[in-house]
């Protein structure tokens, strides 16, 4: 990363807008990279960068989940994940502060002192960090982020009287499963979050709760990481939690960022305790002033390993720091992973020589999501290490795939399916190492296919009480047999709707909705009217947006869906949409295309808001400043520069003007925009109505009562300027058109207006 780069230390409190700021700034440039510390993050910012860029600029890239398309400029990813081989010409790091944690502490240090973008550099977090950021990065600038709500202490409460919006938290899974189902019973619904569960899982949940399904939310200090949730009210239900090595009070500045992801932006928040626990008043007024002391330590490993040998490797993790301010970090489990796969003799005998020895620091590098004993990872880790050692040099299929079809088992209770969610994003990670099993795609595939069955099955769980308040009427399953018209029949299908679904008995759009939301782009259909299907189901439509390369999404036919479920689903469709128009103008995105010069940039502008088709008399500042370089490169990206019509012919397709209709049927008037023309068609008749930029934007620019298609307008206006082309009468000209003999005149005479 460019050593050159301008760095910026964005810190202060929670509900800042630092990581929002952060990403707006990144879209500012042509490319660029942020690292969150929690998946969740990563897919909530993924998600939302999503919505408006499409899925083809953007990839996501954490431990295990890796989202690559083929030209990505915007990467969002965890900070373990980062790939920082990677030039990107804007770079930030979010929540800099846990640089001081004695587990990842290392790699957020490493990325404070190394990872830069080529021309900007934020790192983001609390205040707590700026004096070791004035003594670590002595040229970059501070900015001071208030926070935009007040955060107020509320003090205890019982459970039962805790406001609607209200987020419990807990630092066990027991507690927090009980807790929710404390609240199902007493106020009939609350949704779960944790780091444990999957994207597929957590997405759901979080849904339910933002759509205002339920009006609780029972989750673990997963949510203090930025997670950007409408909560009003943040009741700790316990103060203490097990860090990995010890059980210990919460520190005041863990509470405040967990307390602070009370309040949203302008709307404030309060913060309390669930009885018997208490909040000490010290730290209520810390909490609320957002006063705490500055860091004084902050962790650190050398980057710079020695891969050399078993013993040297060992060697240079030990190496101590030479700034005053950094600590060696000393719990890491990769580094306690290879520290016991060194005392096995068969794991030194294979590990001899640069090669041998980066592979194992390579395999003492998967995440142990389990959170089981050492000893059974490091055991995992071995018979990894033994099959790329081995003969074939990848791990056995056959071993491979009955440790998941032993996962693969959707039956059990929470505890257990969160059990195999964890197992199985072990075997997610491994599958990502594509130099490790053969068919690397395939093994991704099966184990994702795993994760999202789980997943479901987990989701159900979750949502469904297994105390309900007696009061509460018995679910109603409707009578497959009751005649359509009975009087009763629609009361019965309102009743079921309504009424809570019993495990086993899970709506048709929970068996499906979830797949939706995950297909990828090439599952989705647009018709020229612009509905968009999934398979034989139709989902959507194109509607009117901020412009015409922005349309939005509205769905149809899915009133049974809950306000959780549509939301997401709509904001699937919404980066198939960008996605939709990042693919028709792909040719004009060509990275070689940015060293035009102005009037070159400004001729694609053109085109892109005319979705590949500009006039010549419209353009005529543009095409007078191109250079001949500027020309070749437009050609050389299927650009044709007609005297009448500037124009891409690969869009004047049958399937790329389709996709053209469907975008202006979306934002033009329907007396307006043109009808589809047929696949072999060269015009169309249009009406007096028909608005000139629609016909243009479609690739068919309007000629007096024709529609005609950017080329054979070109055809048309070099056979008028050859010598005697008029002898030919209108009749030939009609041909070429694709029209009357009597409409010939008009064409012509349109055409011979124009410059």
């Amino acid at each position: 990363m460019s050593a050159g780069s301008a760095i910026t230390a964005l810190l202060g409190p929670t509900n800042t807008g630092k990581t929002h700021r952060a990403v707006e700034r990144m879209l500012t440039h042509p490319s660029g990279m942020i690292g969150l510390p929690l998946r969740l993050l990563a897919r909530e910012v993924y998600d939302k960068l999503t919505a408006r860029l499409g899925e083809a600029r953007v990839a996501l890239v954490t431990g295990e989940e890796k989202r690559v398309p083929r030209r990505a400029d915007y990467w969002v990813c965890t900070v373990e994940a980062m790939p920082m081989d990677r030039e990107v010409d804007f770079l930030a790091v979010d929540e800099i502060q846990l640089a001081a944690h004695d587990r990842r502490g290392h790699v957020f240090t490493e990325r404070l002192l190394h990872a830069r973008g080529r021309e900007e550099t934020w790192f983001m977090g609390s205040d707590t960090m700026r004096p070791l950021v004035s003594e670590l990065l002595p040229t970059a600038v501070h900015a001071h982020c208030a926070r935009l709500s007040h955060l107020t202490a509320a003090g205890p409460s019982k459970l039962s009287r805790l406001p609607p919006r209200s987020a419990v938290v807990a630092f066990s899974l027991p507690e927090v499963y009980a807790l929710a189902e404390r609240l199902r019973a007493l106020r009939g619904g609350a949704a779960v979050v944790l780091g444990a569960l999957s994207p597929r899982t957590r997405n759901a949940q979080v849904a339910l709760f933002q759509a205002g399904e339920v009006d609780y939310l029972v989750a673990t200090d997963a949510i203090g990481m930025g997670l950007n949730l409408d909560v009003g009210h943040v009741a700790f239900a316990s103060l203490r939690k097990f860090d990995g090595r010890a059980d210990r009070a919460l520190e005041p500045a863990e509470v405040a960022q967990i307390a602070g992801r009370a309040g949203r932006y302008l709307r404030d928040g309060t913060f309390g305790t669930v009885l018997p626990a208490r909040l000490p008043e010290d730290v209520a007024a810390a909490v609320e002033a957002h006063r705490f002391p500055a860091l004084r330590r902050l962790y650190w490993r050398n980057p710079d390993l020695d891969l050399s040998s078993l013993e040297g490797l060992l060697g240079s993790l030990k190496d101590r720091p030479r700034h005053g301010c950094l600590r060696l970090i000393d719990h890491a489990d990769d580094s306690a992973a290879l520290e016991r796969l060194a005392l096995d003799s068969a794991v030194r005998g294979r590990a001899r020589g640069a090669e041998a020895v980066s592979l194992l620091w390579e395999v003492c590098r998967v995440p142990d999501f389990r959170k089981l004993l050492l000893e059974s990872h490091v055991a995992l880790l071995a018979e990894v290490y033994a099959m790329l050692t081995g003969p074939t040099g990848v791990l056995d299929p056959d071993w491979m795939g009955a440790t998941l079809a032993e996962i693969d088992d959707t039956a059990g209770d929470i505890d257990t399916l969160t059990a195999r969610i964890a197992a199985i994003r072990t075997w997610t990670y491994i599958s990502h190492q594509a130099r490790w099993v053969k068919g690397a795609e395939d093994w991704q595939a099966r184990t994702r296919a795993i994760e999202d069955r789980l997943s479901d099955a987990l989701h159900e769980r979750l949502r469904a009480p297994s105390a309900r308040p007696r009061s509460r009427a018995a679910p109603v399953v409707p009578d497959r047999e009751t005649p359509r018209d009975h009087p009763f029949a629609q009361l019965l299908a309102l009743r079921a709707r309504l009424a809570p679904v019993p495990p086993g008995l899970a709506r048709d759009d929970d068996a499906w909705i979830e797949d939706a939301i995950a297909a990828p782009h090439e599952s989705f259909t647009v018709d020229a009217a612009g509905r968009i299907g999934w398979g034989d189901r139709p989902l959507g439509h194109l509607a009117r947006g901020t412009a015409l390369l922005l349309p939005e999404v509205r769905l149809i036919g899915l009133d049974d869906l809950g306000p959780g479920a549509r939301s997401r689903l709509l904001r699937r469709l919404l980066a198939f949409a960008r996605d939709l128009v990042e693919e028709l103008l792909a040719p004009l995105h060509a990275p070689e295309l940015r060293a035009l010069a102005a009037s070159g940039r400004g001729l694609v502008y053109q085109l892109e808001q005319g979705l590949g088709t500009a006039l010549a008399d419209r353009a005529g500042e543009q095409l007078a400043g191109l250079s001949p370089g500027d020309r070749a490169l437009l050609e050389a990206q299927g650009v044709t520069l007609g005297s009448r019509v500037i124009y891409l012919p690969a869009l004047l397709e049958p399937r790329a003007v389709e996709r053209r209709v469907a975008l202006c049927a979306a934002w033009f008037e329907p007396r307006a925009r043109p009808r589809s023309p047929r696949a072999d068609a060269v015009s169309m008749g249009v009406g007096s109505g028909a608005d000139a930029r629609a016909c243009s934007a479609i690739g068919f620019p309007k000629l007096a009562t024709r529609a005609v298609r950017a080329d054979v307008i070109e055809r048309v206006a070099g056979m008028l300027a050859a010598e005697g082309a008029e002898e030919d009468g209108d009749a030939r000209l009609g041909g070429v058109l694709g029209c009357p003999g009597r409409e010939v005149p008009g064409i012509v005479e349109a055409l011979r207006a124009s410059p």
